[in-house]
């Protein structure tokens, strides 16, 4: 049976690596991102490497016009969607009481609203079917109180659970993805200092990717990326909120 899978913020990172092992194994794949450019370039590896049919879709899910484009292909029952996967996303690294407000709305927008709409959009093909999948990924920062990136992520983190226990009877399962810190291009986008976290703190992108699609596999509810993030998690959540918020994003390379 030919599958296919829908994977926003496709261009770069945990995406990337998102569109790769889900052509692996054997999905056909719609990619996500504002670069067309670098959609077109892993689309045109992909198709080199393993003949997989991949369709380009460029959007700024922050636009309306353009979420809407891609709910509608969500939707398109002449080409379902079997996989959605919500991994666009930027946080932002100045404190609170220091940031842009309208950089605090869009975080907030592209971390929450955004994977509630494709979902909304997503989910009556899945139930028509009795089939699907949704892997949101949030973060471990969502059982913390490490800034309003985790208050975002908390929200996505309960839009899983939710949705999950709603439509787990009709076949489709939900699944949240929780990495700690990863090695991609996210905290460099940011401007933040890579360094302020040591070196073991960095999980591999790959095996965090290749965590999430097991988990929703196997039917998983929640997985915690990363085995050393898996040791750290039941400790994070004991530790003083005053602490945890302390630590936040890391340090800006502006600072």
């Amino acid at each position: 049976m030919d599958m296919r899978a829908l994977v926003t913020g496709a261009s770069a990172g945990l995406g990337a690596e998102f569109a790769r092992q889900l052509a692996a194994d054997g999905f056909s794949l719609v990619l996500v991102a504002r670069d067309e450019a670098r959609l077109r370039s892993l689309a045109d590896e992909l198709a080199a490497a393993r003949g997989t049919e991949v369709e380009v879709l460029a959007a700024d899910l922050l636009e309306h016009d353009d979420l809407e484009r891609v709910a509608a292909r969500l939707a398109d029952d002449a080409r379902p969607i079997d996989v959605l996967v919500n991994n666009a996303g930027f946080a932002v690294a100045e404190p609170f009481h220091a940031s842009a407000i309208e950089d605090e709305r869009r975080m907030h927008e592209l971390l929450s609203w955004v994977p509630l709409r494709l979902a909304h959009a997503a989910l009556p093909g899945m139930r028509a079917r009795h089939r699907g999948g949704i892997l949101n990924v949030a973060s471990l920062a969502g059982r913390l109180p490490s800034g309003t990136y985790s208050a975002a992520k908390a929200q996505l983190l309960m839009l899983s659970r939710a949705l999950r226990a709603q439509y787990r009877r009709d076949g489709i399962v939900v699944t949240a993805l929780l990495p700690g810190f990863v090695a991609t291009e996210f905290h460099e986008r940011m401007g933040v200092d890579a360094t302020t976290v040591p070196e073991i703190g960095w999980a591999d992108a790959s095996a965090v990717v290749r965590d999430g699609l097991r988990a929703l596999r196997t039917r998983r509810k929640i997985v915690v990326a990363d085995w050393r993030y898996r040791l750290a998690a039941p400790i994070a959540v004991l530790v003083p909120d005053r602490i945890i918020a302390g630590v936040g994003l890391g340090s800006r390379l502006d600072d």
